[in-house]
């Protein structure tokens, strides 16, 4: 065996046990041999992570890009380490330096696209994934890759078509059954009822298709007012869910006990004239109404509309130096208590977002989850305006609760932990409101489907700008949607007469319970 071959052996052999700085030993003394070698870069980054030191695994990431791979199993790992710290202009030189699409593997276009998606850049992950279509236009991976990207876009009827095309030559995709089954109601005379039985209950399903299925399942059978069985369809996709994820409600607690515990100076308060484009945050609990208040507001001449970005906690991760999971823990929270330059965390907040900013003096940054981060935003954009949708909570919970969100919300799939994490996050709007009056702009949900000029034109001032009546026509928004609402947005403000939930209201009564709403 070469020494280098012992010399991996042995840093893997630490990884395995968690003796992070002997790893990192190992693989620097690597790197000294072979200083430009992308594998050993992108372990140095990994580790770096794992053993919490985030400001050192962006820079071997960086420094793994700097080295301008080429080899596809290489790309692969870099596409997503430079997702990771959000570096937008590296992971498109990285795509560049591949030459046209034409020549970039199928494996890659479609990771890059995965990835371009995530970014809300739907027109360049469509882009590459017909490039993908046009080499291998029956891949299943393929074509529901482009079917949900069409989706986004609000391009249904194609969205349908790819997707129609995936299960008839792959009938096992479990992800074409759950966006189809999103895409429009289904009825007694046109549905996939008996086609999504057929995958949910055939030999050995892999555990997360069997999640998309039962979930896809409980949309066609409420959509066909069959809410008895769409209710035990619900339970087995939440059940399978909730048991694959690490999530504590005592964590989210103790999460919000330090946020509210954050010392806050009288400044962040105020609201400063900006110098740059002005912020906009949409925060709230997911499903609350953020995408259509979004969406209204792209309406404005002068109103960027930006999508779901995770750029503040980016920046945040690196004031900190700790590699959070999600928008936020505990460890960064008291890190962050401990001493944080805020104004370089506005800095680099925005120098983040620079490559997609256009000439409209605001733009919108509509991530439900930035309502725990609403303290570090007070403090790092003094210019910003903060927009907080409220919604009925039996309406949120349910929404949440029917929803799969794959990686977000972890609280969504349990009545009793659901209900838990909502009171939390009245806790800490209620604390916000007091701590920061004058920032936070609440928007009723209701008021906004039934009286939508009116809020709109609250919604403006607070913002500073002059309401116009094109914010109002929706339907003439081409921009893509990459969220749950991806299909309602679509069909404009609907104000409902009857709540979603109606029809399971004894079977929600735990969640009533767990709420205070009993």
């Amino acid at each position: 065996m070469s020494s280098d071959a012992a010399l991996r052996q042995q840093a893997e052999r630490h990884a395995d046990r968690q003796e992070w700085a002997q790893a990192t030993a190992c693989f620097e003394a690597l790197r000294a041999r072979h200083p430009g070698d992308v594998d050993v870069l992108l372990q140095l980054s990994y580790i770096a992570s794992l053993a919490g030191q985030h400001r050192a695994a962006h820079a071997h990431a960086l420094a793994a890009a700097q080295a301008a791979p080429t080899r596809p199993d290489e790309v692969a790992q870099l596409i997503s380490r430079l997702r990771t710290f959000n570096e937008v202009p590296a992971l498109r030189a990285c795509l560049a330096r591949l030459g046209p699409p034409a020549r970039v593997p199928v494996p890659l276009l479609l990771a890059f696209a995965g990835q371009f998606s995530n970014l809300n850049l739907h027109e360049e992950a469509l882009a590459l994934l017909d490039e993908a279509r046009r080499r291998e236009p029956g891949h299943p991976s393929v074509l529901v890759a482009r079917g949900q990207a069409l989706v986004y876009l609000g391009r249904f009827a194609e969205a349908e078509a790819e997707l129609r095309a995936c299960v008839a030559r792959a009938p096992q995709v479990s992800r074409a059954w759950w966006l189809l089954a999103g895409l429009k109601t289904q009825t007694p005379e046109a549905n996939d009822l008996a086609a999504i039985h057929a995958q949910l209950t055939r030999p050995q399903v892999p555990r997360e298709a069997a999640i998309e299925l039962a979930f896809a399942l409980h949309k066609v059978l409420d959509d066909l007012g069959r809410h008895d069985e769409a209710w035990q369809a619900l339970m087995l996709a939440c059940r399978a869910k909730r048991a694959l994820l690490d999530y504590r409600p005592e964590d989210s607690v103790a999460l919000v006990d330090a946020l509210t515990a954050l010392p806050l100076p009288p400044a962040a308060a105020s609201v400063r004239p900006a110098d740059g484009p002005v912020p906009i945050f949409i925060v709230g609990m997911h499903r609350s109404g953020t995408t259509l208040l979004e969406q209204l507001l792209h309406g404005h001449p002068q109103v960027q509309g930006l999508g779901e970005l995770y750029d503040v906690t980016v920046a945040m991760r690196e004031a900190t130096d700790h590699p959070c999971r999600g928008p936020i823990d505990l460890t960064l929270v008291q890190r962050a208590a401990a001493g944080v330059d805020f104004a370089t965390v506005g800095r680099h907040y925005l120098d983040g977002l620079a490559w997609r900013l256009g000439p409209e003096t605001c733009f919108t940054d509509k991530l439900p989850s930035n309502f725990l981060n609403i303290g570090f935003i007070a403090q790092a954009l003094p210019q910003a305006r903060i927009l907080h949708l409220r919604r009925d909570a039996m309406e949120v919970g349910f929404s949440n609760l029917r929803e799969l969100f794959h990686e977000a919300a972890p609280y969504s799939y349990d009545l009793q932990e659901l209900g838990g994490f909502y009171r939390q996050y009245e806790r800490l709007m209620a604390h916000w409101q007091r701590v920061l009056p004058g920032r936070i702009l609440d928007v009723d949900y209701a008021a906004l489907v039934r009286r939508p000029e009116a809020v709109l034109r609250e919604v403006t001032a607070f913002c500073g700008l002059d309401f116009t009546p094109a914010m109002l026509d929706i339907a003439r928004s081409r921009r893509g949607v990459s969220t749950a609402s991806a299909v309602s947005v679509r069909q404009g403000i609907v104000a409902r007469q009857t709540p979603k939930w109606a029809p399971y209201a004894t079977a929600l009564r735990p969640l009533a319970q767990a709420l205070g709403r009993a």
